[in-house]
């Protein structure tokens, strides 16, 4: 009889490592697909917020997109151009990818000026601020997928 509890006893810890075993791995496997769907996600959603945006004419330099807060991106143009020709062409672009613009405040004169921008595309929403001086324009554009509680889009380097 003890010889029979004994390979009891040993088949019991062999079936409950075995166990064991498999269970961490398949753990590990799930959290290594998740975190690589979660990266093709952010991945993905970044990409179909950069093709809703149109880029301005005669860039000079861009950076971007880089995330942000809620999943969203920020993208930074410095144009060549009048600060009101530029925004008032990145407005038309905006609209014929499918924006709908509210403008938050516009301003001129003296060879500068600029204005910022909210918009929606379907659930999509965005921030674009753009102003300069004489042939210098700079324009800072942040979308999400969906509003975000704070919708900040801070300014690029100058």
């Amino acid at each position: 009889m003890t010889q029979r509890t004994t390979t009891c006893f040993i088949a019991a810890m062999t079936i409950g490592l075995a166990v064991t075993a498999c269970s961490s791995a398949t753990e590990t496997t799930t959290q290594a697909a998740t975190d690589t769907a979660h990266a093709t996600s952010a991945a993905s959603g970044a990409e179909q917020l950069t093709s809703l945006l149109p880029t301005p004419g005669d860039v000079r330099q861009t950076t971007g997109p880089d995330d942000i807060a809620d999943g969203g991106i920020h993208l930074h143009y410095q144009v060549h151009g009048a600060p009101n020709d530029v925004m008032a062409a990145y407005t038309s672009a905006l609209e014929a990818k499918g924006w709908a613009l509210t403008t938050i405040i516009s301003s001129s004169g003296g060879g500068g000026g600029g204005a910022t921008y909210t918009g929606t595309h379907d659930d999509a929403y965005g921030v674009f601020d753009g102003g300069g001086y004489a042939d210098s324009t700079y324009i800072d554009v942040c979308a999400w997928p969906a509003k975000p509680a704070n919708p900040n889009c801070s300014r690029g380097e100058r």
